[in-house]
């Protein structure tokens, strides 16, 4: 048997709306994404939401509204994308990491007090694998020092735990819509924020600082743009949020699917010799499902895996161990140990809405006997 490792759930509704768009005057940012933009606030109770190009290029913008300089340091995890770090680095700051929960993988909130020097402005948390951070104990800790948060819930937006949902206790949530998240465009992403002006900063930072947006400037009498901030090109244009407007019906119904495989591929899983299953405290958005295995198996299991038809993938390798913020950032592997263990423990399951029975038990079956 063959399982593939994500494919999406966009129906025909979707590409119908891509088709409208095609016919429609506006091919770029318009009247379909901001229509998605009010229907994903409501969706997350988030009033100020901005449609991007990418969660990597909301985490830049939100850090950039919030007036991260060089020089100032962010805290944030090793275990996550590298895009984490590098939009911190885009700023010309400085990303700090602390080490994660040794049963979770997320950023150990005890930790986060003694990272925090005079150059610290902001933690950015990873809700990873579609599982909170302890945010009450991050927004504590933000409160005594004086900094603000940016969540990356580029895994998460279904999620919630201790009653707070991602962006409640934050300045800014950032979200992906990249192709293998719950909510797919292909290539996208949102800021969501609770301050208007933030959020109005954002999308013109988005827009390469220009006054007017094309839409702002087809619309009614012709008045000159101008250039009022140094900005870049992450708008989401009416293509990609055609995908989105009618998916985000739906998500709740797809999380309910992921969560039926997951409870499937943990009973399966139990007790299986060789293989540990991260814990996922509150309401996970489960958009991955990752097993921790001996690290010294860990690549022989994926290549057997791949060879008996279950694609596999790894999220992630630990990034302080990754050539380049290894070298930039003057870190070693041992330096976050429990980071350092899962990434070279971690192998990640196909998890996707279209997943049969069959498939699942499948998987199952070839994980124990591989891992054992």
């Amino acid at each position: 048997m063959q399982v593939e490792f994500y494919r999406h759930s966009l129906d025909d509704k979707d590409v119908d709306n891509v088709l409208s768009v095609l016919r429609s005057v506006f091919l770029t940012s318009g009247p379909v994404g901001a229509k998605f933009e009010a229907k994903f606030a409501a969706y997350t109770g988030l009033p100020h939401v901005v449609a991007l190009s990418s969660c990597s290029g909301a985490m830049h913008l939100a850090l950039l509204a919030l007036g991260l300089r060089p020089g100032d340091e962010v805290i944030t995890t090793p275990m996550t994308f590298i895009a984490t770090s590098t939009v911190i680095m885009h700023c010309g700051a400085k990303p700090v990491y602390v080490d994660v929960e040794p049963d979770t993988g997320l950023l150990d909130a005890a930790k986060v007090a003694a990272a925090v020097t005079p150059r610290t402005r902001g933690i950015l948390p990873v809700h990873l694998y579609g599982a909170m951070c302890d945010m009450r104990a991050l927004a504590a800790v933000a409160e005594e020092h004086g900094l603000f948060i940016v969540e990356d819930c580029a895994h998460a937006i279904e999620c919630s735990r201790d009653g707070v949902r991602p962006g409640e206790l934050s300045a800014a949530a950032c979200y992906s819509f990249y192709a293998t998240k719950n909510l797919t465009c292909g290539e996208g992403g949102a800021i969501a924020w609770h301050d208007a002006d933030k959020a109005a900063l954002s999308r013109q930072l988005a827009n390469h600082g220009m006054s007017k947006n094309a839409s702002g400037r087809y619309h009614g009498k012709y008045e000159h743009w101008d250039m009022v901030a140094e900005g870049w090109k992450y708008n989401l244009d009416d293509i990609r949020a055609a995908l989105l407007v009618d998916q985000l019906d739906r998500l709740d119904g797809l999380h309910a699917r992921r969560q039926e495989i997951v409870a499937r591929y943990d009973a399966g899983f139990a007790g299986a010799p060789g293989i540990v299953r991260p814990r996922a405290p509150g309401v996970s958005a489960h958009h991955l499902y990752t097993l921790w295995v001996d690290p010294e198996r860990r690549d022989a299991i994926l290549h057997e895996l791949k060879g008996r038809g279950v694609a596999v993938a790894v999220n992630y390798r630990a990034i302080h161990t990754l050539s380049f913020l290894r070298d930039a950032l003057g870190h070693a592997p041992g330096d976050f140990p429990e980071a350092d263990r899962i990434g070279r423990s971690t192998i990640t399951l196909p998890l996707y809405p279209k997943l049969t029975d069959e498939q699942i038990d499948y998987v199952v079956e070839t994980v124990r006997d591989v891992a054992k």
